[in-house]
């Protein structure tokens, strides 16, 4: 997916991607230790799709406002 896409999503959405990509990575790391795999090559395009996913997600944590809290002295 382009990284344009990843930006469109919502961050619902971006998290159950991120959930969906990681236990895809967990399954395709198993299926490579018991040389089940169908497809190797498909761990590096799930691990290059959680990066962007990530890379999105603190994008947009950095770009939020930070609430300040007001210390009282008392």
């Amino acid at each position: 997916m382009k990284p344009a896409k990843w930006r469109d999503l919502s961050d619902d959405e971006l998290e159950q991607k991120v959930r969906e990509l990681s236990e895809e990575i967990f399954n395709l790391r198993f299926q490579l230790s018991m040389g089940v795999a169908k497809n190797p090559s498909r761990i590096g395009l799930a691990r290059r799709d959680l990066a962007r996913a990530k890379t999105v997600q603190g994008q947009r944590t950095k770009d939020r406002p930070v609430r300040a809290a007001k210390a009282t002295k008392g």
